[in-house]
């Protein structure tokens, strides 16, 4: 094995199997990384926790074999070829947002800037399986903090998470993103957020607790919500079902005293019950991004910084299916029978709509979008 930096050594323990994010907390909280190396190698004795986990002969002979297929120093010429920074709890460089975390990551990978994590920054997070309007909400939500100047944290996942990304990216503000991902620099998942991937770690900052080459097991992405939750001054979830993945954050946020807040929908809905739910057990709820910003003391909206609506406006003929669209999605003959419409007075005035932008329709259910500056997903 060749030389290797103490990084390049926290760096290869965070990928092996064996080491949870508990047991490498306790084994570098003893050890240096070279040491703990040399722990799991079989090497040098452990002590603390780890003398316990390892004293299992069996134990031992598994961390020995996961080390002995690991190079730290191939590791750490990874990272370094990728322009990431490894950072380990308790040096100068560690952010200190999770110095103090109820469990910090012991390890973290980092490409972009750290310096964001200074600035203002707000959680948007949601269900992969978003609705049509659910992908507008986030798009305009992550538009409008960005045009404020606040950073947006997600996970890059599908659904909520990508959308409120290209909001950012939409924008002409200061705002930047700020991405936590469950895998390596390296593993884009999901494959089709490529271009969103490489932006966030150009343009804002990219964040993981695994090295490159890991791949995104289902047990990181909790792990990943954690840390999600830990870096926001706030925490918005715009779609969830009843045991949505974002619900997890949510409670991540509330084991931190981080304020939460969520986006209404209808009860009819399964894609509101979660976030209904939270609203009903006491988040503030969301309207439009100036509840957000005004959660963070940042609305503008009495100085004229309201966003305009550029939509014409409804007329007469079309309120009627747009108010029932406001109650709950529907198809054109569920607009028939909430209306009294005939069915070809539907189809052309929800046509008109849709034109308009003020309704969007996804395998032929229409749904409604708010008003006041959210905008239409393109």
């Amino acid at each position: 094995m060749s030389a290797c930096p103490p990084a390049g050594y926290a760096a290869a323990l965070a990928g092996l199997a064996p080491i949870t994010v508990q047991r490498l907390r306790a084994l570098l909280a003893h050890h240096s990384p070279e040491e703990a190396w040399a722990v799991v190698c079989g090497e040098q004795r452990p002590v603390g926790l780890m003398a316990a986990v390892l004293d299992d002969p069996a134990r031992r002979r598994l961390f020995r074999e996961a080390a002995a297929r690991v190079d730290p120093a191939a590791v750490w010429a990874r990272c370094c070829e990728l322009g990431v920074t490894v950072l380990v709890h308790g040096r100068a460089e560690y952010p200190a947002l999770l110095i103090d975390d109820p469990a910090p990551p012991a390890v973290l990978f980092a490409a972009g800037r750290l310096d964001l994590l200074d600035d203002r920054r707000v959680a948007v997070v949601g269900t992969r399986n978003a609705t049509a309007a659910g992908r507008a909400l986030a798009r305009g939500l992550g538009e409008g903090l960005a045009t404020a100047g606040v950073h947006v944290v997600s996970g890059l996942a599908r659904g909520v998470d990508g959308w409120v990304h290209r909001g950012v990216r939409a924008a002409a503000g200061a705002g930047r993103p700020i991405g936590v991902v469950a895998c390596g620099h390296d593993v884009i998942y999901p494959r089709e957020h490529a271009d969103l991937w490489h932006w966030v770690a150009a343009e804002g900052l990219l964040l993981s607790e695994v090295p490159p080459g890991t791949s995104p097991a289902p047990y990181r992405f909790p792990l990943r919500n954690r840390i999600v939750a830990a870096l926001s001054e706030l925490v918005v979830v715009v779609e969830s079902r009843e045991r949505g993945g974002s619900l997890i954050t949510a409670t991540a946020a509330l084991d931190r005293g981080v304020p939460l807040m969520a986006v209404p929908g209808s009860p009819a809905s399964r894609a509101a019950a979660g976030t209904n739910e939270l609203i009903r057990d006491g988040a503030a709820p969301v309207l439009d991004v100036g509840d957000v910003l005004g959660a963070l003391q940042l609305d503008h909206r009495l100085a004229g910084g309201r966003p305009i609506e550029r939509r014409r406006p409804v007329g007469p003929q079309e309120r009627p299916v747009l108010d029932a669209l406001r109650q709950a999605p529907r198809t054109v003959e569920g607009l028939v029978l909430a209306t009294g419409l005939s069915l070809v007075e539907v189809a052309l005035r929800v046509a008109r709509l849709e034109v308009d932008g003020w309704v969007v329709q996804s395998d032929g259910w229409f749904e409604a979008l708010p008003s006041s500056g959210w905008g239409s997903p393109t």
